[in-house]
C-alpha cells in the first residue's frame, strides 16, 4: 500500500469518523474510494474531499449543498464556478446562523427574567410562610 491510500481505520484516526460515516458518505456519492474485496482505500482526493465534507457539515451546509459543490470542482474553470457558488451558499448560511443566534439571545434574556422573577416570587413566598410561623 502506498502513502497516498489510507484505510478505513486511518481514515477514522486522523478525522475523528466512524467507519459508519465513511461508508454512509460513499453511499451518498461523496467519497470514492478503491474497492479491494471488502477493503476501502481512500486517495488523496477522498481525503480532500472529506475535509470539505466535514467542513459543510460544522458550517450547517446539507448533504445535498455539498455534493453540488464537490461536483462543481471540475468545471475547468480553475475551480471559479465552486468558490462562487460556496460563497454565495455561506453568506446565506451566516445570515440563517446570525438570525438563529439573535432569537437564540433574546430567548435566553426571556428566560434570565422568567428566573428572576421565579426567584422573586418563591423569595416573597418563603418570608410569608416564615412570617406566618
Amino acid at each position: 500500500m502506498t502513502e497516498d491510500l489510507k484505510t478505513i481505520r486511518q481514515m477514522c484516526d486522523a478525522y475523528d469518523v466512524t467507519p459508519r460515516t465513511l461508508r454512509f458518505y460513499e453511499s451518498k456519492e461523496l467519497l470514492f474510494p478503491i474497492r479491494e474485496g471488502q477493503k476501502r482505500l481512500f486517495t488523496k482526493r477522498d481525503r480532500a474531499r472529506l475535509k470539505l465534507i466535514l467542513r459543510g457539515k460544522r458550517f450547517g451546509f446539507s448533504l445535498e449543498q455539498i455534493r453540488q459543490l464537490l461536483d462543481l470542482y471540475h468545471m475547468g474553470d480553475q475551480q471559479q464556478t465552486q468558490l462562487a457558488k460556496t460563497y454565495e451558499i455561506a453568506k446565506e448560511r451566516l445570515a440563517d446562523m446570525e438570525a438563529q443566534q439573535d432569537e437564540l439571545t433574546q430567548a435566553i434574556d426571556d428566560l434570565r427574567e422568567q428566573l428572576s422573577w421565579g426567584e422573586k416570587i418563591i423569595s416573597s413566598m418563603n418570608e410569608d410562610k416564615k412570617a406566618a410561623e
